[in-house]
């Protein structure tokens, strides 16, 4: 039977499209290559994505005894936050809405499973 170790990062202050571009290299990876491959990405979502994924790691160490060479991202995904509405006042009394956008992020490691 396997174990899922989840681990969720809720109001992330980066909109979900931007979040969903770094998750999506990283699905199915093992979870030190992920982190290889998040600690040299120039997105500013690969930080938070990158420290989700080191806790879920060490949850997995500490309350499941698996080893960290033996875990890989099971499920991975962003969903929309709520979402901040701001005002910037434009030309002839216009109101120009900013929204500023936040994302959770959930991700499900499992152990790798060796036949």
């Amino acid at each position: 039977m396997t174990q899922d170790i989840r681990a969720h990062a809720s109001q992330i202050q980066i909109s979900p499209q931007k979040v969903r571009l770094v998750v999506d290299l990283v699905r199915g990876k093992d979870v030190l290559d992920a982190l290889d491959i998040l600690k040299f990405m120039p997105n500013k979502a690969a930080h938070p994505v990158s420290k989700l994924i080191a806790s879920a790691m060490a949850n997995g160490e500490e309350n499941f005894g698996i080893s960290r060479n033996d875990l890989y991202i099971h499920r991975i995904f962003a969903d929309q936050g709520p979402t901040r509405k701001w005002r910037k006042f434009g030309a002839r009394g216009r109101f120009k809405p900013w929204l500023r956008r936040s994302s959770h992020v959930t991700v499900v490691l499992r152990e790798r499973e060796e036949n």
